[in-house]
């Protein structure tokens, strides 16, 4: 009889994750926008794959957004990431952008922080 080895929360995460990054590559005019998610926060990056610089990245961490997340939920900092990642990027002139999920769910801060992205006018 075989014993099967329980498979954990981060292995079930990295395969989804390359089953995503086989389809998804960014490129200059269209850069992949990667979230990352931990227990206390929430980062994004606008990267261009081609040549593997990332344009501009926004995070719960950031000093410009840092004060006004004092107090809220993890959603509602979500929102407030997306929303100042993409006004940092239509300044820079991107406009459309390829979603990487990173192997998270679409679901809840993931989601909160695309949303919020769409609705600041970063089209993906």
């Amino acid at each position: 009889m075989e014993l099967k080895v329980a498979e954990t929360r981060l292995a079930r995460r990295l395969r989804r994750k390359m089953r995503i990054r086989k389809k998804v590559h960014g490129t200059k005019e269209r850069p992949r926008l990667v979230v990352t998610r931990s227990a206390k926060h929430i980062y994004a990056q606008v990267i261009d794959d081609t040549v593997g610089h990332t344009l501009c990245s926004a995070s719960s961490l950031s000093p410009e957004i840092r004060e006004s997340l004092k107090g809220l939920k993890k959603v509602e900092q979500a929102k407030k990431v997306g929303g100042h990642l993409a006004s940092k990027c239509l300044q820079l002139g991107i406009k459309k952008v390829v979603f990487d999920r990173n192997g998270y769910l679409f679901h809840g801060r993931v989601k909160a922080l695309a949303d919020a992205a769409r609705e600041a006018g970063l089209d993906f």
